[in-house]
């Protein structure tokens, strides 16, 4: 889920150790696959694939299974045609989604994330109506522990667009050809890079004031997230840390 980014950085830590990590992986795997299949088995000539490579790596995906999912998308290994849809919606409390699905069934996927958003009190939207509201963008996270203004010169002079503290995690955000290029300068300059992908973020937020709204808003997340063929889903809400505590 790439909604808020403090949310989003809890969730990235909270997967580490997730029961759902078998299913995160396979998900994982999937964006790898496509990736290959779209730009070619090479990363260093494939940003794409160098990035969904190293988003598995991050969460500890084997080498071995990346690799024969390389193999698949290239034609050396049999596997499975995927195709890249996104459905726009509307969460409780009129909070845009922008959900990106990869699947070998386009009317399963629709009538999977339809029944979510029906039973859940939201509401699919035409294409177009939601998507303009986000940019993509390269986020980083990196340890708590780093210093603020070495972290800061050394990210800016990268070509980072900006620089958060997000609990005991910093976020760096870049364009989306530059997330590469940022990550291997902070690697190289010492910097612990927790994880990195390539998000869509909202132009605007909608904040969720109360725990009742935040907890309608994340639990049809959480189910779109779910979905087997749901590879990410983005929000333009924003919850306060108050809240974000009483969520647990």
């Amino acid at each position: 889920m790439s909604g808020h980014s403090k949310w989003a950085t809890i969730k990235h830590k909270k997967g580490a150790t997730d029961a759902k990590r078998a299913k995160i992986f396979a998900k994982l795997i999937r964006q790898v696959e496509v990736a290959a299949r779209e730009g070619g088995p090479d990363p260093e000539m494939n940003p794409s694939l160098r990035t969904m490579y190293q988003k598995a790596r991050d969460a500890s995906v084997p080498l071995d299974t990346i690799e024969k999912a390389i193999k698949r998308a290239t034609g050396t290994m049999e596997g499975v045609s995927y195709e890249q849809i996104n459905y726009e919606g509307y969460a409780p409390g009129g909070v845009a989604l922008l959900i990106e699905v990869l699947t070998d069934n386009r009317n399963r996927s629709g009538s999977d994330v339809r029944g979510i958003f029906t039973k859940r009190g939201g509401s699919l939207a035409e294409p177009g109506a939601v998507a303009w509201q986000f940019d993509r963008k390269g986020t980083l996270v990196l340890d708590g522990s780093a210093d603020e203004d070495e972290l800061m010169m050394a990210a800016i002079e990268a070509g980072a667009e900006d620089i958060v503290r997000e609990g005991d995690s910093w976020r760096v955000t870049t364009g989306p050809t530059d997330l590469h290029t940022v990550r291997t300068a902070l690697d190289e300059a010492g910097f612990k890079v927790e994880s990195g992908d390539l998000t869509m973020v909202a132009q605007n937020l909608v904040p969720l004031e109360d725990v009742g709204s935040a907890k309608k808003v994340l639990d049809l997340i959480d189910a779109l997230e779910d979905l087997d063929d749901v590879q990410d889903v983005h929000g333009n809400f924003d919850i306060s840390d108050e809240i974000i505590a009483q969520l647990g």
